[in-house]
């Protein structure tokens, strides 16, 4: 590749989900409703934690910050395909759309290295319980919480870096409703074959280094479990791992059916549809998967209520 950079496009072009414009707009309908949702919710256990003192644990904590992340990744991606879908036009800039894919990276690397650390956490709590007030204070919370955060905007800065190096002078139509990032870079005009072969491998040897830290948790968190003889004292550990293993589950599974797993000259729309999933539906998931039977938070939302002069029925 020259050093210069000869890059002449100023604008790319998103195919989108649909070309049909009722089909578009009850998309926009489906997505505002999920958008609002997935904010209201996030928010919902930002609120929570931060202003109930019973949620005030490192479990919560991280929670909290998982929801953050949930909706900066959201706010990345999904306001620009409503406009999009709103006016019929999947015209994004060139530094919007560099803009665009450093955000959802960015957020979703941090996200990947948040679970970790909440999978830590769990292990600690389950199976270092008198060391776990001791290793797990405050001031750790917050330096793993920045770190996550800190490796996250440093992987999407490498990754936008590394991808918008390279000149862009011809086709700029992308197959897809955001500016992903192996399609952008098949439109670029001279060799990128370095380039993703160096970002396949490092997005690969961390998402799997990821996930094997967090089996490895769990299987030790297991192996602990298997020891306790109380039934109650099985359901407690329980179900403090259930909910963090189904948002592992459909965090890790989109990510590796859309980056590690090969494509296919004809797979476009089945990725369109895999990635819709990992940006809507996953995000708007997470804060049910993690409220929808936990019993804290349900208190929790009572003495909200109780305070505000409601008297709710039992949750």
């Amino acid at each position: 590749m020259n050093v210069e950079n000869l890059t002449s496009v100023t604008e790319f072009i998103l195919v989108g989900l649909s070309s049909q414009r009722k089909t578009q707009l009850l998309l926009f309908v489906a997505i505002l409703l999920t958008y609002s949702l997935t904010i209201m919710g996030n928010l919902a256990v930002i609120l929570l934690v931060r202003f109930d003192t019973h949620l005030q644990t490192p479990m919560y904590y991280f929670l909290m910050h998982l929801s953050g992340l949930e909706i900066c990744y959201v706010t990345s991606t999904e306001p620009q395909m409503l406009a999009h879908l709103l006016v019929g036009n999947g015209v994004i800039s060139y530094t919007r759309c560099a803009t665009q894919l450093f955000g959802y990276l960015s957020f979703g690397a941090a996200e990947c290295f948040l679970l970790v650390v909440m999978a830590y956490d769990r292990y600690l709590a389950i199976c270092q319980p008198l060391l776990y007030p001791v290793v797990m204070d405050m001031w750790r919370q917050m330096h793993l919480a920045s770190s996550c955060w800190a490796t996250g905007f440093l992987g999407g800065a490498i990754y936008v870096g590394c991808t918008f190096r390279h000149s862009y002078c011809g086709p700029n139509h992308i197959n897809h409703f955001v500016c992903e990032m192996p399609l952008v870079l098949k439109l670029a005009c001279d060799d990128t074959h370095i380039t993703q072969t160096v970002i396949f491998v490092v997005a690969g040897l961390g998402i799997l280094t990821t996930i094997f830290v967090i089996l490895t948790f769990y299987v030790v968190i297991l192996l602990s479990v298997l020891q306790i003889r109380s039934a109650s004292g099985w359901r407690k550990a329980f179900s403090t791992c259930a909910s963090h293993l189904m948002v592992v589950t459909l965090f890790y599974g989109t990510v590796i059916f859309l980056y590690l797993i090969p494509r296919s000259a004809t797979s476009s729309d089945r990725d369109k549809n895999i990635a819709l999933l990992y940006v809507v539906v996953t995000p708007f998931l997470n804060p049910i998967i993690y409220t929808l039977r936990n019993k804290n938070v349900h208190e929790a939302v009572a003495r909200v209520l109780r305070r505000g002069g409601f008297e709710p029925k039992a949750l």
